[in-house]
């Protein structure tokens, strides 16, 4: 019962204000799409699917856009990646959704929607930052 060896860092409030509130933004935006967007229990979960990969290009586009093109505040990232974007993708829904394809006898759907959002999700943030750094690229080089 020894104490932790582990050294710990505080986190600023204010990272974990933006982080909170970046993320009740993201979830709110992704609860708002499912309302607008609902899917069947039996169906193929086209809106999960539609929110993780364009989140996952978001990140992608952002990511580069704040590492390799402008600096941003400091607060930027953690409100907007880990916050907005936290919240807005959603890898629980995600295995419920698997787990309900697979509930309702639909198992080939449900192998096909974890390998359909696993190579989606890949290619959007690979898609997205290699976009980015080729309008980082041409922008540097136009001046």
């Amino acid at each position: 019962m020894g104490g932790s060896s582990r050294v710990t860092e505080r986190v600023p409030l204010d990272v974990v204000a933006v982080v909170a509130l970046g993320g009740v933004l993201g979830a709110e935006a992704r609860y708002g799409a499912g309302r607008v967007w609902s899917t069947a229990a039996e169906a193929f979960p086209w809106t999960t699917l539609t929110i993780n990969v364009v989140g996952c290009l978001v990140i992608g586009v952002f990511l580069v856009a704040i590492t390799e093109g402008r600096p941003a505040h400091r607060l930027v990232r953690p409100f907007f990646g880990t916050g907005v974007l936290g919240g807005f993708t959603t890898f629980s829904t995600y295995c419920v959704d698997v787990q309900r394809l697979l509930n309702h006898g639909q198992s080939a759907k449900a192998v096909g929607y974890l390998a359909l959002t696993l190579a989606a999700a890949l290619a959007a943030v690979a898609g997205g930052a290699g976009a980015t750094r080729w309008v980082l690229r041409r922008g540097a080089g136009a001046r």
